[in-house]
Order: structure tokens, then C-alpha cells, then sequence
């Protein structure tokens, strides 16, 4: 060990952070040519399923259940340990150890296809959102059936805050699931709180590391015989990629140099997570707060609803080497619709993780909106994550720039009554369009009315048929200008071929447009 690596130790055990170049070179010691190399942890699995003994959040038993032996696919659980630092995240972005070498234990879930020469190379990881303080799969509950079409392995890792419940949820199969508090004393932030059980900045650590072992020769990683060409991060909700993105990715590196990951695709972007459970919330207008530009392609997806909360966050696309960035803002979306919810834990297993479950399977939720409404199934979003997917993919791949697109007009930007202009269909104007927009039967609402999360609920209302007819004509008429509206989206890449297949099944399914 270097002199200086040896008094910056030596300060961290004292308490002081030492300022770093590396996101976990004080735990692992230095690394001759290169500190930033993320460490490969170690990894037991797959583990055994039984009747008795399953993984949590098992494909076969979501609100949605996917059947992944149809698509070719087969489902494996590990459990990954390591160290892991925890940082502080200086204002001019520097990150620091806090507390370096913790022990911590990660379960990861994977899907992936059974064949090798099915498997397309790219990997899709999702830190499982924790809101609800169980594991939630917000991501593929949207694009698992283009992941699954695609050949993509899909992986999904446990954070902090969810460990509590899977441990109740299977005590032994989850024993070595751990992501400890090393701190003695609760911190300013939380005042008289309880000192919590995990520590939330245990996470960054495993989420590098877990992708370095995907890209590792160790025998018995997870995806062991399949070729890794490219990782993707994503996740539900913004603040764990744009902590990452931002603070994290520029010190996770393999031994060759090349980053972990190797895109990311981030929805909504907005708040960034604090870097630690003691770091104060990052105030608007912190430099840090914005998407920072790095060596690896990033497409920020923002639904209609999202929009006017996302715009402080609204950045220039590039094709820049170090900067290659696109923001899409779609059309007629909402943030929370059914697809949502799709990966979402049956409610039995909610239960036996020690959550109350809100709500029911159709209506996850503790409280009605007013007037009520059913959870939006149109896949306005479904398919924008899609083709952002899509385009990422060949961004990173082939290096094939994604189309850009025009953001949807606001009225009254950067105030408390900012609003998407709609047009006389009363859906947005400008941003990602659909055929939904484009050549609508409904107005798309992106927000509902009532209590809780309902601000948050898209929901639609179907023009009459009188209507429909002055805007489209005969159904003949509207089926050819779908069509045309999808041909078009697919050849600009706005939609997948596949996705574009659907709807004019769909199309052709209904009827027509008053069916």
C-alpha cells in the first residue's frame, strides 16, 4: 500500500472522509494502474426452488404473471456479498469515503433465456424500486414482453430498504441478505428517529458490483455461458440513476478501463437520492441535481404527466462523444399506469413480507380517485420505453444515434401552474407521439383527481361516435390513417417493428375505431 493510500486509511478510521478517485479502492486496497477497478464479489447460487422455498417476486406469481417458459426463458435466484463503501458526495461533486468495507449481502433475480443462441448480448438492470419497502419491478412490468421477444437477459437487484422483507418473507433462503448500518449513532437528518437497521448507501457499491460480476469469467456467475455484450441500468423512479449517473458511474470501471455499465435509460428524470442515509436532501438548483454528462450513451423517457415537474431537469441532445444524451417526454402519458403494477408481488406474498397490502390486485392502492377510474391500460408508455430501449441498444452497440425529438410545449414553464399545451383532441402538443395522439378516439389525461396517488393516474375519455366520424370518417378511413401513423413511427424509430405489429392487430381485432 502506497504511503498516501496509507494515511488516507488512517484518517477514515479517525472519522475524516479522504476525497476519492475511486468508488471502492479503500475497501479493496490500491490496484496497480487503475484505482477506479470495481471489485467482483462473491455469488452463491442459483439457489434451489421448492414448494416451499421460492424467489420473491417470482415471475409466476406477480399481479400479471408471466409464464417464461413459453418465451424460452428460465428464472434464477443468487445471492452476491461483498464490501462496500459508504460515500459523501461533496457540492462540487467530489465523492468521498465515509465509512469504507462494509459488509453487505444483495439477492439478485434474473431472467434470461434457457438457449444461449437465443440471448442477444444485452443486459437489462433494474435496482428494484423500494418504495413500498418490498421489491418492485417497475421497468419490466412495462418491457418484459419486448425483453423477452428481444432475447434480453433481464436482472434485478434488491436495495437496502427492501431487505427487511425479504428476510421475513423466507428467513432462511434471505439469511445472508444484508446491507448493515455501521453507524453507532442516528444521524442529524433523521433527529430523534430510531437508528436505522441498513444503511442506503450500501447500495451503489452493490450495484457496481454486481454488474462487474455479470461482465466477469467467474464460473458461477450469474449468465455464466451466455456472452455479455452491454449493460444497461434502469429503474421506476429517478433518484437512484441520477445519484448513480452523477456521483457513482465515472468510478466503476472493469480492469480493462471500459465503464460497468454501458448505457442507462432513466425515467423522469428529476431528485437525486441522497448519497447516504445522513446526507441532506440536495436543493434545487444544486449542480448535482443535474443529469451529468459521461462516457456512455443516456436517454431520459418522461411522460406527459411527468413533464412539468421534469423540466427544471430539460437538457440540450447530443451526439458528443463524452455527452450522448436524448430526453423524450411522451405524449398522452401517465406516471402511473397498469403496467406499472404488472411485476408487482401477488398480495399474498406483500403479506408475507410483513407489508399490509394496499388495495386489491386491480386497484393497488389504499384510496379511490374521484371519480373513479380503472388503472390506464393503454401502453402509450409501454411502448416508449420500448423503442428508447431499442434505440439505446444501438447506440451502444452500433453506435447508431437515436432519433430526436421536439419536447412538449408548456405553458407557464417553471412555475407552480405549469401545464402541457393540448391540442382540440385535448392531448399534448409536440413530444413522442403514438397513433393514440396522433389519430385519437380518446383525450389521454395524464393526471386524475382524489386522494393519494391519483394526481399521478392517467385515464382516458372516449370520444363519441358522432365524433369519431367527423375527425376520422368511416372505420376504413381510420384504419388506413393508423396504419399510416404506425408505418411512419416504425420507420423513425419511434416504435418497434413488433410494437407496431401489435397495434394493427389490435386494430384489426376491434373492428374499428367505434368498437
Amino acid at each position: 500500500m502506497n504511503r498516501l493510500l496509507k494515511m488516507q486509511v488512517a484518517c477514515l478510521l479517525i472519522g475524516a472522509a479522504t476525497v476519492l478517485g475511486s468508488g471502492n479502492a479503500a475497501a479493496q486496497g490500491p490496484r496497480p494502474g487503475n484505482s477506479d477497478v470495481t471489485a467482483v464479489p462473491k455469488v452463491t447460487g442459483p439457489i434451489p426452488v421448492s414448494s416451499d422455498s421460492f424467489p420473491f417476486l417470482a415471475a409466476d406469481r406477480n399481479l400479471q404473471p408471466t409464464d417464461l417458459k413459453k418465451y424460452g426463458y428460465v428464472e434464477e435466484e443468487f445471492i452476491v456479498t461483498g464490501t462496500a463503501n459508504v460515500y459523501d458526495w461533496a457540492a462540487d461533486g467530489a465523492l468521498m469515503v465515509k465509512t469504507p468495507g462494509v459488509p453487505y449481502g444483495a439477492r439478485v433475480l434474473v431472467r434470461r433465456p434457457a438457449d444461449p443462441g437465443r440471448f442477444s448480448g444485452d443486459v437489462i438492470v433494474e435496482p428494484l424500486n423500494a418504495v413500498r419497502r418490498f421489491d418492485w419491478p417497475w421497468i419490466w412490468g412495462y418491457s418484459h414482453e419486448s425483453f423477452l421477444q428481444h432475447g434480453d437477459a433481464w436482472v434485478g437487484i434488491t436495495m437496502p430498504a427492501s431487505s427487511a422483507g425479504l428476510k421475513q418473507f423466507n428467513p432462511g433462503r434471505y439469511a445472508a441478505v444484508s446491507f448493515p448500518n455501521p453507524a453507532p449513532t442516528a444521524c442529524a437528518p433523521a433527529g430523534n428517529a430510531p437508528v436505522s437497521a441498513y444503511e442506503d448507501g450500501l447500495r451503489w457499491d452493490a450495484i457496481s458490483q454486481v454488474g462487474a460480476l455479470l461482465k466477469s469469467n467467474v464460473p458461477s456467475r450469474p449468465l455464466a455461458g451466455l456472452r455479455v455484450a452491454a449493460l444497461y441500468m434502469t429503474a421506476g423512479q429517478s433518484p437512484d440513476p441520477m445519484t448513480y449517473i452523477n456521483a457513482i458511474h465515472s468510478h466503476a470501471n472493469l480492469a480493462n478501463g471500459k465503464p460497468v455499465y454501458d448505457g442507462y435509460l432513466v425515467k423522469q428524470p428529476g431528485n437525486a437520492a441522497r448519497i447516504n442515509q445522513c446526507a441532506p436532501t440536495l436543493v434545487a438548483g444544486d449542480p448535482r441535481q443535474a443529469i451529468k454528462e459521461i462516457n456512455v450513451p443516456v436517454i431520459a423517457v418522461v411522460a406527459q404527466g411527468e413533464v412539468a415537474g421534469s423540466a427544471p431537469w430539460r437538457r440540450a441532445d447530443s451526439d458528443e462523444l463524452g455527452n450522448r444524451f436524448r430526453l423524450y417526454e411522451i405524449a398522452g402519458g401517465s406516471h402511473i399506469e397498469w403496467a406499472s403494477y404488472k411485476g408487482f408481488p401477488v398480495l399474498q406474498d406483500q403479506a408475507a413480507a410483513g407489508i399490509m397490502p394496499a388495495g386489491t390486485a386491480d386497484w393497488p392502492f389504499a384510496a379511490k380517485c374521484d371519480p373513479d377510474i380503472p388503472l390506464d391500460v393503454v401502453p402509450i408508455m409501454t411502448y416508449a420505453f420500448d423503442a428508447a430501449f431499442a434505440n439505446l441498444q444501438q447506440w451502444v452497440r452500433k453506435g447508431t444515434p437515436p432519433p430526436r425529438a421536439a419536447r412538449l410545449e408548456l405553458k407557464d414553464a417553471g412555475t407552480p401552474q405549469a401545464s402541457v399545451v393540448t391540442d382540440q383532441a385535448g392531448n399534448g402538443i409536440g413530444g413522442v407521439r403514438t397513433p393514440y395522439v396522433d389519430v385519437p378516439v380518446a383525450t389521454y389525461f395524464a393526471t386524475s383527481t382524489g386522494p393519494g396517488n391519483c394526481r399521478e393516474m392517467g385515464h382516458k375519455v372516449d370520444f363519441d361516435a358522432a365524433r369519431i366520424r367527423t375527425l376520422h370518417g368511416s372505420d376504413k378511413d381510420y384504419a388506413a390513417k393508423v396504419a399510416q401513423s404506425v408505418d411512419r413511427l416504425v420507420k423513425e424509430r419511434w416504435l418497434t417493428e413488433a410494437d407496431g405489429r401489435k397495434i394493427k392487430q389490435g386494430l384489426a381485432a376491434r373492428g374499428g375505431a367505434n368498437d
